[in-house]
């Protein structure tokens, strides 16, 4: 098979940027054939994907991806770490990947690989100057930074790196790619024009991040939304506007998440991934006294505790994701599970086939969940469900359940 290059992404929805990054990988490396792994209904943000899963299928396919693969739930919505280790152990069980891409603002695949490989080793001087840091109360993230810093003690090379999302993001499929000895080839292609978290788009620009494209939706913006996205996949996202398909935010599952928490135990929130310090206690007392998400985060919310993070544990809570069932994400080998393909993903999976027949390669649930020695993987599966189920309800109109096992696969 001809060079095979694979993607891991949101497509939040699919924009000129994701164009841009497909187009610009593919010709960098001469692909002929290419992969997504892709979040669900979900994203690592702690938000609601703006529309299905399925429907982002049909951008990525209708822009130039010839195989969509689901990245579940458990990783989807995991830390950085664990949503890219999850999606490089797909990537590289697929066993036809030649190359994966991701886009970055330093676009030095060395100055990352550098990084990453501290970050892999954890050298003990690195260490020491993190607990120093930690210690001093700062975030992890922003202990991390200055750890770094001082550890490879050279500003100008590496000044800033982490501050950047998506160089954050690369790190860390470098950092898989090295734990899983992948042979899999990484390159980088330069963001442009628009930041990752730009919550307004530039009039002056054809790009624009998937925050802002998200906001002009929330606002009801949706013809300027046409000036950032191609023209079939802004389609896509128009008719399900028309239709009432589409959830604005986290803030669509308000009652359900405060009702959750408000349920649970202080020791069972407790038990959610990424609950640490007695921040339980912060969870549960706010839950009791708001009403509202937005509330909710203020309330919680310290330069301890990033936005994402806290959103993140709201969705374990709504989703039922444990720390054990996180640890037990981190120790197995994901399924496949196919949401969509063209002429040319369909070779693909045939390939993939021929090369790996024990590889638990899903095309349809039921059968899955019917025949599936694996409880582990059963138990990730029924995550996937239940994430469909629950997203859903935040739609306007229509809200059925038990899509992942009538939808079919779309096929071009």
């Amino acid at each position: 098979m001809s060079s095979v290059l694979g993607i891991v992404s949101e497509y939040n929805p699919f924009h000129n940027g994701h164009l841009h990054h497909l187009i610009e990988s593919k010709k960098a490396v001469g692909a002929d054939y290419s992969v997504a792994i892709m979040t669900g209904n979900f994203t690592q943000r702690g938000e609601p994907s703006l529309i299905d899963k399925w429907s982002k299928t049909r951008m990525a396919i209708e822009s130039g991806i010839d195989l969509v693969i689901e990245l579940p739930t458990i990783y989807a919505i995991s830390s950085a770490e664990n949503f890219s280790s999850g999606a490089i152990k797909i990537l590289d069980s697929l066993d036809i990947v030649d190359f994966i891409s991701f886009g970055s603002e330093c676009n030095d695949i060395s100055v990352l690989s550098e990084i990453a490989n501290v970050l892999s080793d954890e050298p003990d001087d690195y260490k020491t100057l993190l607990n120093h840091e930690l210690q001093k109360g700062e975030s992890f993230a922003k202990a991390r930074e200055k750890a770094l810093m001082m550890y490879l003690n050279d500003v100008r090379r590496f000044a800033n790196v982490l501050s950047y999302p998506n160089n954050i993001l690369g790190i860390e499929y470098l950092k898989a790619l090295n734990k899983q000895k992948s042979f899999i080839k990484p390159i980088t292609i330069k963001r442009t024009a628009a930041n990752h978290n730009d919550t307004i788009p530039s009039k002056h620009s054809k790009f624009a991040s998937g925050s802002a494209i998200r906001n002009l939706c929330y606002a009801n913006d949706i013809e300027s939304m046409q000036n950032f996205m191609p023209q079939k996949t802004y389609d896509i996202l128009n008719l399900n506007i028309r239709k009432g398909n589409i959830v604005n935010g986290l803030s669509a599952f308000d009652k359900e998440i405060i009702y959750t928490l408000r349920k649970m135990s202080t020791l069972e929130i407790a038990n959610l991934p990424d609950v640490s310090e007695g921040l339980e206690h912060a969870l549960k007392s706010a839950a009791n006294e708001c009403n509202s998400v937005i509330e909710l985060l203020s309330l919680v919310g310290t330069k301890r505790y990033a936005k994402t993070r806290l959103q993140r544990i709201l969705l374990y809570a709504l989703l039922g994701i444990t720390k054990k069932d996180m640890a037990m994400s981190t120790g197995v080998k994901p399924y496949v599970r196919v949401l969509g393909f063209n002429s040319k993903g369909r070779d693909m999976l045939s390939e993939i086939s021929k090369r790996n027949p024990r590889l638990e390669l899903v095309s349809s649930v039921k059968k899955f969940m019917d025949y599936t020695p694996n409880r582990n993987l059963a138990l990730m599966m029924e995550k996937d469900i239940w994430a469909t189920n629950v997203y859903t309800l935040g739609y306007e109109y229509e809200s059925k359940a038990n899509l992942d096992f009538t939808h079919k696969i779309i096929t071009y």
